[in-house]
């Protein structure tokens, strides 16, 4: 086991991976900017290293300094978390020739599963389900065309690299497709440097369903299940929970082992999610591999009480995985709310600021994964996380009813949160019902003061 480890990251994700090192009797070392010199995580931390000013771009994705503090300070790994630096294969590259572990899979596993049209490859070749659609990258606009005639309408245009859902544009018939193809192609080189993009089948009124894995470096291989993630606002998920109630027994089966052979067919070690989405008559195809933590695995951990973070470490340890496939079992329903600093009721627009009052909830069943405590401050800089509730109880309706409580009990003053939104999400009519899709909120979800169904 390590002795030291940094954790290149800040907010909950930082504390959580900083919490599993402690059970773990294993030295932390945050980094953290000007802005984030009180924050709850260098607290938590045995040392703290500052690496640059507020903006990402000179601290959390400032490489060469996240390197230099792992060296200065004798760390022998680097725990990612999830967003910044995760899914970079340079970094993770470099780490590898500093011969400093890096608490994921390997630099070029990230790169070929980074690269959307070479995983979308690589699933077929491995007897994965794909979407039906290009190839590879489309050359020009007559071939987008032709296969969007092919596949018929409505089609998606993806960025082939990156991820956070830029790039990409739905085309609903012939006269979008211009329009639509060198708005993609230029958002991609935009975000990405890369403006290749690839046509895929757009799958109507889809669930997002993932299913966790964990990989070992001895050639072991599980799956923990799916997670059901479909209530979003503009791609960015909001609520998730496991299991996804559209998932029969013999469903996850097919969904578990689909997931495992893709993480086989990469090598993949270390923890990543299999994303698929799942049409109205029980039909899954494979979307994208992320090659790190998720934000949601918390109701993974709770529905078979196998601790990720923990895992994660042991592995890059070298050490086999705790636990066998056959003794893995999906207990109860477990539920995930992303508290942000945000207002619900006027596009998710954030509220930075100070937070004057903090009191969260607690309770059987119930776990908090923050970052934050009262006098902390929600920098404009980053993520507007604040926290994530996650309840479980023995089936749906009353893990529902447990996070209502933990909700409604939850105290964060000085800013706006999603809290009056999920609580209005929960007593849906819809959502109660499990009647979800990834245009939930559009279509079933009324404003703050409308008349809910």
């Amino acid at each position: 086991m390590f002795e030291k480890i940094l954790v290149a990251n800040r907010g909950e994700i930082a504390c959580r991976v900083m919490q599993a090192c402690r059970e773990l009797h294993v030295a932390t070392v945050a980094v953290y900017s000007e802005a984030d010199r009180d924050s709850l995580h260098v607290q938590m931390a045995d040392e703290a290293v500052c690496i640059g000013p507020p903006p990402n771009r000179d601290s959390y994705l400032n490489a060469a300094n996240i390197i230099s503090a792992a060296v200065i300070t004798g760390a022998e790994a680097i725990h990612p978390g999830y967003g910044n630096l995760s899914e970079v294969p340079s970094f993770a590259e470099v780490c590898e020739a500093c011969k400093i572990k890096f608490i994921g899979p390997p630099s070029h596993v990230i790169s070929k599963m980074g690269d959307k049209a070479a995983a979308r490859k690589t699933m077929q070749d491995a007897g994965v389900p794909v979407i039906p659609g290009s190839d590879g990258p489309v050359s020009d606009l007559k071939e987008a065309r032709d296969i969007a005639a092919q596949l018929g309408y409505p089609v998606r245009i993806k960025a082939v690299s990156g991820g956070g859902w830029r790039g990409i544009r739905v085309v609903h018939n012939a006269e979008q497709i211009g329009a639509a193809l060198e708005a993609a192609r230029a958002e991609a080189k935009a975000a990405f440097g890369s403006g290749d993009v690839y046509i895929e089948k757009d799958i109507e009124e889809p669930r997002h369903v993932e299913v966790q894995v964990l990989a070992d470096e001895h050639g072991n291989v599980v799956h923990l299940g799916e997670r059901e993630c479909s209530i979003q606002h503009r791609n960015q998920k909001l609520l998730e929970e496991a299991p996804c109630v559209a998932v029969s027994n013999s469903l996850r089966r097919r969904l578990g082992e689909a997931a495992v052979k893709a993480a086989q067919a990469v090598g993949y070690t270390n923890a990543g999610t299999i994303e698929f989405l799942l049409d109205k008559r029980g039909r899954f195809y494979f979307m994208e591999m992320n090659t790190r933590v998720q934000v949601e695995h918390p109701v993974t951990e709770m529905l078979t009480g196998v601790d990720i973070v923990r895992e994660q470490i042991r592995i890059a340890a070298g050490e086999r995985l705790s636990i066998e496939q056959g003794r893995i079992w999906f207990n109860g329903h477990a539920i995930e709310c992303r508290i942000l600093a945000a207002d619900g009721d006027r596009e998710f627009a954030p509220s930075p600021g100070t937070i004057t009052e903090w009191q969260p909830p607690a309770g059987p069943g119930i776990r908090v994964d923050t970052g934050v405590r009262a006098g902390s401050v929600i920098s404009s800089y980053y993520d507007p996380m604040v926290a994530k509730v996650i309840c479980w109880a023995p089936d749906r309706a009353a893990a529902i009813g447990k996070m209502e409580g933990a909700l409604k009990g939850m105290i964060v003053k000085g800013i706006r949160t999603t809290i009056p939104f999920h609580l209005r999400l929960l007593g849906n009519a819809y959502f109660r019902r499990g009647e979800i899709d990834t245009h939930f909120l559009e279509r079933r979800m009324p404003k703050s003061g409308e008349d809910r169904p």
